[in-house]
C-alpha cells in the first residue's frame, strides 16, 4: 500500500501537475481575496470569508484535474493490469490513490494560512478575526477536498479517457455542491425544502464554516466520502469478472 502512496506522490511531484494545480489555486485564492471586488480589504471586516466561499468553486475544477489520471492514465498505458497482479487487495489501491491526492489538496491549502496571519495582523484591535470560524472552515475545506478527490477517482475509474473523467468529475461535484440546494429552492416542495436541501454538501460546508464542529455534518462528509470510494472499488473488481 504504502509503495503505491509513494509512487503517486512521486508522480505528482516529478511532474509539472501538482506545481500547476498548487500554483493556479494560489493565484486564484489571491486574486479573490485581495484583488477581485468585494475582497478582504474593501469589506471592512477581519474575515477569511472571500476565500472560504470560492475555494470550493476552484477545487471544483482543480480536485478533478488532479484525479483525472489515477486510474486513466493507467488504463491507457496497460499499467493497471500490472497493478492487479500485485499481492494488495483492490482496498489498498483506491485508498493508496485516494491518500496521494488528498496530500496534494491538502498541500494546496497550507500556503493559505498566510491569508490568516495576514489578515490577523491588520485587523484594528490586531486579532480581531474570528479564528473558531476560521478553523472549523479550514476543516470543512479539507473534507469538501476530500469528498471531490473521492469523486473523482471514481470517474476515473469509469472511463479510460482523462478528459472524459474531468469532465465527469467536475459535474458530479458541481451537483452534489449546489444542486440540491439550487433545487430545494423552488417552490414546490414546502416543508421538504429544508430536506431536500441538506442532502447538498454546500449546506454542511457552510455550517462547519461558522465555527460550530457538529458530528452529524463531519459524518455526513465521511460517508459521502466511503460511498464513493466503495463505488470505485466495485468498478475495479468489475475489470476481473
Amino acid at each position: 500500500m504504502f509503495a503505491i502512496f509513494q509512487k503517486e506522490i512521486n508522480s505528482f511531484f516529478n511532474s509539472p501537475i501538482a506545481y500547476i494545480v498548487i500554483s493556479i489555486f494560489l493565484v486564484a485564492m489571491g486574486l479573490f481575496s485581495w484583488i477581485f471586488p468585494n475582497n478582504i480589504l474593501e469589506s471592512g471586516f477581519a474575515s477569511l470569508d472571500a476565500l472560504f466561499w470560492i475555494s470550493p468553486f476552484v477545487y471544483m475544477f482543480l480536485i478533478p484535474a488532479i484525479t483525472m489520471r489515477t486510474f486513466a492514465e493507467e488504463k491507457q498505458t496497460g499499467t493497471i493490469e500490472l497493478l492487479f497482479t500485485n499481492p494488495i487487495s483492490d482496498w489498498y489501491i483506491v485508498i493508496s490513490k485516494y491518500l496521494a491526492s488528498w496530500i496534494l489538496v491538502l498541500f494546496s491549502l497550507v500556503p493559505t494560512l498566510f491569508y490568516y496571519y495576514s489578515v490577523y495582523d491588520l485587523g484594528n484591535p490586531q486579532g480581531n478575526i474570528d479564528s473558531a470560524a476560521v478553523a472549523g472552515s479550514y476543516i470543512g475545506l479539507l473534507l469538501l477536498g476530500g469528498v471531490f478527490v473521492a469523486i473523482g477517482i471514481f470517474a476515473s475509474a469509469i472511463t479510460n479517457s482523462q478528459i472524459s473523467s474531468f469532465v465527469v468529475a467536475v459535474f458530479l461535484c458541481f451537483i452534489l455542491y449546489t444542486g440540491f440546494s439550487s433545487l430545494s429552492n423552488i417552490n414546490i416542495w414546502n416543508e421538504y425544502a429544508y430536506f431536500i436541501g441538506k442532502i447538498g454538501i454546500d449546506f454542511h460546508y457552510e455550517a462547519l464554516s461558522k465555527g460550530l464542529i457538529d458530528s452529524r455534518n463531519v459524518l455526513y462528509f465521511f460517508s459521502i466520502t466511503a460511498i464513493f470510494l466503495y463505488l470505485t472499488k466495485l468498478v475495479l473488481q468489475s475489470r476481473k469478472w
